[in-house]
């Protein structure tokens, strides 16, 4: 019912503004039959776009193609102002076997994934590549696609902010700043740069690409993506694969606040694993003696930075690294190699900001602005849902009982974002509730998207069927040599899901920590100092 009142609502308006451009004598004739056909396809100017492949670049090789088509700023308004969507493919490898096209996203919100083709074409099976073309696009304001930028700086960068008392005034001007630069400069454009917008913007290349149904395989914030497209096109959808899936329930501050929820397993399962190696890492014999050791090494910090591997570091900034204890060995590592530093006297002052102004790019890629990663990643965080709070009080209010609740990252998670003062989106959360038979995938050690999460995203979607990779690390399972992977190449290949939910366990002499998306595909932080395995951004989905 809500996709026709939609459909209805696009279609009038559409009529409603070409109609004055007609002659009132012209009008009167012609308005029945304008108005048939205005709502029988209001989008035709953009669904029936034939795109112009070409080669991306001179460097990649040749089957790799891309395109630009059109698609409308505010689907209510199709005739008004447009957006460009690059899209991407390499063509199936098999012309008896090609079922249709496979849709990509690596997540984000701000992931480029005009290269996903390129990247995944060494990941994927054989049997996956001869059934699908490989489809990459970037999203609705993300790197080739109409890309958007804030003119951010170094600290309007820096948004990993733990709550005190003496800077929250400080961090409250910091997400107004951040809020305001946006909307200087992208004023008309940010109530559109959604899921729910983008998921539309995929239908329109499932129609440019002359097909019926579309398959698709998002990661992390792609599940998201996906779920949405699931949901406002559900007869569309063909075999959804949602990997490292977020809640549609949680969306997006609540995907942010999980991040501390799922920090505190991690961490305890952590201390018991560092305490049966004392004798390597020497911080305690006991799970409590390493908890302890852990929290002085903080406190210390607090109080005198350490310099460590060219950066400066307080006891703060060691707990916004939540994501490293989900990779156990290596934090014990890092942990290990702090203790040690903060014994040392720095032989000069390093820098403490590591932090880069842009994503690394497709060589084949123009120039977008230096932080479009972040200005699109806050554009959809907050357009997405109206159920940011407006009153910096109420952060104040979280972020206290958070870190009471959470030590490790809660504060950071539930303190003031830029969406406090941001401008709504055009329209609310798409509430995910239908039956398209999806496969959801999962680890259940994954720093970004916690187990929790991806629970969520199985209960939304009431058709699918969700793998779970006990003693799973990392973000992504599909493409990583899971115990997952066969079960997904099976569902792509043959569209049969598994009668239920199912859990496997891959083992450890095969398995790998995540996928390993290229940095173009999750926009990001160098590797954290000694973790050099950990892989993507570790502030983003």
């Amino acid at each position: 019912m809500r996709n026709r009142r939609t459909a209805s609502l696009v279609a009038m308006g559409v009529a409603a503004t070409l109609l004055p451009a007609l002659t009132p004598a012209a009008a009167s004739a012609a308005a029945p039959a304008f108005r048939a056909a205005a709502a029988a396809d209001p989008l035709k100017q953009y669904t029936q776009q034939k795109p112009k492949w070409k080669r991306c670049d001179a460097q990649t090789p040749v089957n790799f193609e891309c395109a630009t088509i059109k698609v409308p700023l505010d689907y209510g308004r199709p005739d008004g102002g447009k957006l460009d969507v690059a899209i991407s493919r390499t063509k199936a490898t098999s012309a008896k076997d090609r079922r249709g096209v496979l849709l990509l996203n690596p997540g984000g919100p701000g992931g480029i994934g005009l290269d996903m083709p390129l990247y995944l074409a060494s990941e994927l099976p054989d049997a996956v590549k001869k059934r699908y073309d490989l489809i990459g696009f970037d999203p609705r304001g993300v790197g080739q696609s109409s890309p958007v930028g804030c003119g951010l700086n170094d600290d309007d960068l820096n948004w990993q902010r733990p709550y005190k008392a003496e800077t929250f005034d400080k961090d409250v001007r910091w997400a107004r700043t951040v809020a305001e630069k946006c909307r200087k400069r992208n004023g008309a454009v940010l109530p559109h740069l959604s899921t729910r917008n983008t998921a539309r913007d995929m239908d329109v290349i499932r129609a440019v690409l002359g097909e019926k149904k579309i398959s698709y395989l998002g990661y992390s914030y792609g599940t998201y993506l996906g779920a949405v497209y699931a949901q406002l096109f559900p007869k569309g959808a063909d075999r959804f694969v949602l990997d490292s899936a977020a809640d549609p329930e949680r969306i997006w501050r609540g995907m942010i606040q999980v991040w501390a929820e799922g920090a505190e397993p991690a961490f305890t399962r952590w201390t018991e694993w560092t305490a049966a190696r004392n004798a390597t890492y020497e911080l305690g014999s006991t799970p409590a003696e390493v908890r302890a050791a852990f929290w002085d090494l903080v406190a210390g910090a607090n109080r005198k930075p350490i310099a460590f591997d060219g950066l400066l570091l307080s006891g703060d900034d060691i707990r916004s690294w939540r994501a490293m204890f989900f990779y156990v060995s290596e934090a014990a590592e890092t942990v290990a190699q702090l203790r040690d530093a903060a014994g040392r006297a720095p032989a000069a002052a390093p820098s403490r900001s590591g932090l880069p102004t842009a994503p690394a790019r497709p060589s084949f890629a123009r120039a977008v602005p230096a932080d479009n990663g972040d200005a699109s990643f806050w554009s959809v965080v907050c357009a997405d849902t109206h159920a940011w709070p407006r009153d910096p009080e109420q952060y104040r209010r979280d972020a206290i009982r958070d870190k009471a609740a959470y030590p490790l990252y809660g504060d950071f998670a539930s303190h003031i974002k830029p969406c406090a003062f941001w401008g709504q989106g055009a329209e609310p959360a798409t509430k995910v509730n239908n039956t398209v038979r999806a496969l959801v995938l999962q680890n259940e050690w994954d720093s970004q998207t916690p187990l929790v999460s991806g629970q969520g995203m199985r209960r939304a979607m009431k058709g699918s069927r969700m793998i779970t990779v006990l003693d799973g690390v990392g973000h992504g399972v599909y493409g990583s040599r899971s115990c997952a992977d066969k079960f997904t190449t099976a569902y792509l290949v043959t569209g049969r899901l598994p009668l239920k939910d199912l859990t496997c366990r891959t083992p450890a002499n095969q398995r790998l920590d995540g996928l390993r998306l290229p940095p173009s595909a999750l926009p990001g932080l160098p590797a954290l100092p000694g973790l050099p395995g950990l892989p993507g951004r570790q502030d983003r989905f």
